[in-house]
């Protein structure tokens, strides 16, 4: 599985259940990464969507502990357990983890590869933080993007690999 977010300097990723700001740049990096792959995330990130609907072609996996939560276009599970094995069921597909920070936090430990963006700010306003993956012994860096900008904001895509 391939975790993919975008974390500022302390590795916040959302403030009051958003982006912590808008970079087209990325959206766009991540529309080409996950586009026809399978994505699993939690309500609240399903939620947050363009009219909380699932992206299209993808094969969107919701976890959620509503038991009477049900989506069209989306397979609902209830533990990131019952996500991982219906993943397994594309094995034709890159299976990507989207969020929330919980859904990350869970799923690290599926993951052999990580997309992220790193942005080259502190917003204080965070209120939802992911594992540092510059601390973990396990995780190294593969890859770095050249330096990007979008209005004064610099940040750079950064892959990382599970030793």
């Amino acid at each position: 599985m391939i975790m993919i977010v975008a974390a500022d300097e302390k590795w916040g990723i959302g403030i009051n259940g958003d982006l912590l700001t808008p970079l087209p740049e990325d959206m766009k990096f991540f529309r080409e990464k996950t586009k026809d792959s399978v994505i699993i995330m939690g309500r609240k990130t399903l939620l947050s969507f363009p009219n909380g609907k699932p992206l299209k072609n993808r094969v969107n996996i919701v976890i959620t502990t509503d038991k009477n939560f049900s989506e069209e276009g989306c397979i609902v599970c209830h533990s990131v357990e019952e996500a991982a094995e219906i993943s397994k069921n594309y094995t034709d597909k890159d299976v990507f983890v989207v969020g929330g920070g919980t859904v990350y936090r869970q799923m690290l430990k599926c993951c052999d590869t990580a997309y992220i963006t790193k942005i080259y700010k502190t917003f204080d306003e965070s209120d939802t933080f992911i594992d540092n993956l510059d601390t973990m012994d396990d995780w190294v860096v593969a890859d770095e993007s050249e330096l990007k900008e979008h209005n004064g904001l610099n940040f750079r895509w950064v892959t990382y690999k599970r030793r």
